[in-house]
């Protein structure tokens, strides 16, 4: 999957706990995207925040700094993925 960022958007964090059910399918989308969507976006920068008990979201800091912040609780890969795109137009 391919995820192109940059224009108005400035930067992602993303939060997550290394062993909570809540977390799983951000941690397997980190797992399978970070590498290659780090390869299509080398100057972007996107935080990986692992935390003991926390609650897995995104933050998207955009222009005049703008933030947004989705909840990533339950989420399948793919639907991390769509939440990200959303994010990023």
């Amino acid at each position: 999957m391919s995820l192109r960022l940059g224009g108005a958007l400035r930067e992602l964090r993303i939060h997550l706990c290394q062993t909570s059910k809540q977390s799983e399918g951000v941690r397997e989308f980190i797992k399978n995207n970070y590498v290659n969507i780090k390869k299509e976006n080398p100057n972007f920068p996107i935080l990986i925040r692992e935390c003991s008990g926390v609650q897995p979201r995104v933050w998207a800091r955009y222009e005049h700094g703008v933030e947004c912040c989705q909840d990533l609780n339950d989420l399948t890969p793919d639907q991390v993925m769509d939440v990200l795109k959303r994010l990023a137009q």
